[in-house]
């Protein structure tokens, strides 16, 4: 089983597209000589993601299915048609020993097209709510590799394997020291750090919640570094003039995650299921505030598999700008609570996900 060919397919974000190319990096690591496929949407973030990690990508022209009625109808059908087509068509070329799945657009023509050619199939499934995607698909393919207990509220309770998520290797291959970290963000040592992170976007409601609270950054006694996202940084720094307070480090993004992790002594952020693997992963303390712009809530689900183990805390996004630092302040004042959730998260890590799902890839490719 030297050469072995392998279609990933999905993305449409980072939590979708990180963990693809774990999978595929632990893929080639067992099997240098396999030849690995990517497929994605056309037009979103996978198709310059992949290349630049060294993956070969075809994009799909599909689109999400619109939430109201409209002429956009209209062209999700014209182009679901058109991917299902491609989707046949570079199936029939390549002819995959599997393909795998991980959510997202893309990977729905493409892994119908795979089955139907009776091809098997692996989906990984990141968050705590199943994703529509991975609902259509689950009942035609071998085995689905979730990150959370329960599942089977979704997919089919045999084909259910519990590997978590893959995270950036990266951050656990330069797990850096502190006073390294501390010297990169030109922080002082002995004042504890707080990272505000939003994604590589970046997060309205975190952004509005740091401009709302300048005066209580300012007397707190602690060092904030504020990751804005691209979309937001301008306006951010425009409105900051001449009120910045010293404390506070504004970046438009963060290019050495595994430094600004090690610098943190609390992280307040989303709820994605990357970041939150990413939290556990690495034992830090977190303040959670769930996007509600996701479908099914799912980030608060996802949020609440750490609340209730005591592993995080979770402020609600409306309550963010009044209770958001009051509550991170609180929690930084009280060290015992702080090695509490260090712990708590630490035992829900799962350190081998990419190993433990190729595991399953290799299984279901043997039968």
């Amino acid at each position: 089983m030297e050469k072995l060919k392998v279609i990933v397919s999905g993305g449409g974000t980072g939590g979708h597209i990180f963990p693809a190319i774990s999978i595929a990096n632990e893929i080639r690591d067992r099997f240098p000589e396999s030849e690995i496929l990517f497929v994605g949407a056309l037009g979103k973030m996978e198709m310059e993601r992949v290349p630049a990690a060294g993956y070969r990508i075809e994009g799909l022209p599909v689109m999400g299915f619109p939430r109201k009625p409209s002429l956009k109808m209209f062209t999700f059908f014209v182009k679901l048609y058109k991917s299902m087509q491609k989707a046949r068509r570079i199936i029939r070329e390549f002819q995959p020993d599997v393909a795998i799945g991980v959510g997202g657009f893309a990977s729905g023509p493409i892994l119908k097209a795979a089955v139907r050619k009776g091809v098997p199939a692996v989906l990984q499934e990141q968050n705590s709510y199943a994703g529509l995607t991975n609902k259509i698909l689950a009942s035609k393919v071998r085995k689905i590799c979730v990150a959370y207990p329960n599942m089977d509220r979704y997919f089919p309770a045999e084909k259910l394997v519990v590997t978590g998520n893959p995270i950036r290797k990266n951050l656990l291959e330069k797990v850096a020291n502190r006073s390294e970290a501390l010297s990169y963000f030109e922080l002082e040592s002995g004042k504890p750090v707080v990272l505000i992170v939003g994604g590589s976007l970046g997060a309205r409601t975190l952004n509005e919640s740091v401009m709302a609270n300048l005066d209580v950054i300012r007397k707190s006694g602690v060092q904030v570094v504020w990751q804005t996202g691209s979309y937001y940084y301008r306006e951010m720094l425009d409105r900051l003039k001449n009120q910045a307070p010293e404390n506070l480090k504004v970046t438009e993004f963060l290019s050495r995650m595994d430094l600004a992790y090690a610098a943190a002594d609390v992280v307040v952020s989303r709820a994605g299921a990357g970041t939150i693997s990413e939290l556990c992963l690495l034992g830090k303390p977190s303040v959670l505030v769930p996007s509600p712009n996701v479908a099914e809530d799912h980030q608060t689900k996802n949020a609440m598999a750490l609340v209730e183990n005591n592993a995080a805390l979770m402020v609600r996004d409306n309550e963010a700008k009044e209770k958001l630092f009051d509550e991170t302040l609180a929690l930084l004042a009280d060290p015992k609570r702080l090695d509490e959730l260090a712990a708590n998260s630490l035992k829900l890590a799962k350190p081998k996900a990419a190993e433990e799902i190729v595991d399953v890839v290799m299984s279901v490719i043997e039968k």
